[in-house]
């Protein structure tokens, strides 16, 4: 029954005057929009059953951290469900070019911001702070089938410059190279490039050959790895899955071939590691503030379930000073 037909009723039993019946139906049909639009605006009620405002934390960028963020965030979430946590990938690049628009609260990168990404940020009015949230190694993966186990820092340079292209010039079969690696816009290229393709000359410029395929994520470097008997790639130590082979790495032709793993990140004795940032806009507070410091202590358990290594009590476990 509508209210007009309720109240009609109500002015025929009660014989209640025509002017008196308008005024009680327009108060009461007053009173109930201003019912139904103060229980509209009331604040959702959380997870837990606990009314509250929504904390919102935006996390863009390597897709190296990716998973290891979705970790985080999951599990920071369960423990705070007044914090909503959303993480995407697309490069490391990506996430700090978001951090520096202010679209974003926190950029993720597997590499360290560049001087002239520092410069854009403070002509936009923004100091970074930079904060290491873990480690990991970069591992060099072929093909199962392919009988070579180990490559020097050398070695690996003179196959992607394209000086060294059929695996018969390092002890494999006569086939020909396939040379994969990730876009330009990722972290892990960028670190790859400097740190073994120019073998971490400053000076050097040194390029990928042309003949590199750019992959645009880490599955599908997995992918063709698994797919083609001739490729060789690199990726994080966290995407390394059971149908690739990891190829042990060599500083040079004197030294030990070593396997990545965290033992040997933590020891130093596997060459290709390095360190991996989240970076803010300023000194972060409130609930971005907590965020990151629980990744920098409780946080740390999870690192090693998803490949990474994870920050030791002598290491890094304070941010740095405000990036200029």
């Amino acid at each position: 029954m509508t209210v007009t037909r309720f109240l009609s009723r109500w002015r025929c039993f009660f014989l209640v005057p025509g002017s008196l019946y308008y005024l009680v139906v327009g108060a009461l049909l007053f009173n109930l929009a201003w019912l139904l639009v103060g229980c509209g605006s009331r604040r959702p009620m959380s997870d837990s059953g606990v009314s509250g405002p929504t904390q919102a934390i935006e996390n863009k960028g390597s897709d190296t951290l990716v998973n290891l963020a979705l970790a985080w965030a999951e599990a920071y979430m369960k423990l705070h469900p007044e914090v909503r946590i959303s993480v995407t990938g697309g490069g490391s690049g990506t996430g700090i070019a978001a951090m520096i628009n202010g679209a974003v609260s926190i950029a993720n990168a597997s590499r360290a911001m560049r001087p002239e990404e520092i410069a854009a940020a403070r002509d936009n009015g923004i100091i970074p702070v930079e904060f290491v949230v873990a480690r990991d190694a970069i591992a060099v993966v072929v093909n199962p089938s392919n009988p070579v186990d180990g490559l020097t820092f050398q070695q690996i340079s003179d196959i992607y410059v394209g000086r060294i292209t059929n695996w018969s010039q390092v002890g494999g079969q006569d086939r020909p190279i396939v040379l994969l690696s990730r876009e330009s816009n990722s972290g892990t290229y960028v670190h790859f490039l400097e740190n073994v393709i120019r073998l971490g000359d400053k000076k050097s410029d040194l390029l990928f050959s042309p003949d590199t395929l750019l992959m645009p994520s880490s599955e599908g470097i997995s992918a063709e790895v698994h797919r083609n008997p001739n490729a060789i790639g690199y990726d994080g130590l966290g995407y390394v899955t059971p149908d690739q082979k990891v190829v042990g790495v060599a500083r040079d032709a004197n030294s030990p071939y070593v396997l990545p793993g965290v033992d040997t990140v933590n020891d130093g004795s596997y060459p290709i590691s390095r360190p991996l940032h989240m970076y803010t806009a300023g000194e972060p507070k409130g609930e971005i503030g907590a965020y990151l410091d629980w990744i920098l202590g409780a946080g740390q358990a999870l690192a090693p379930e998803l490949g990474f290594v994870p920050l030791q009590e002598s290491y890094e476990r304070e941010k740095t000073h405000p990036l200029d």
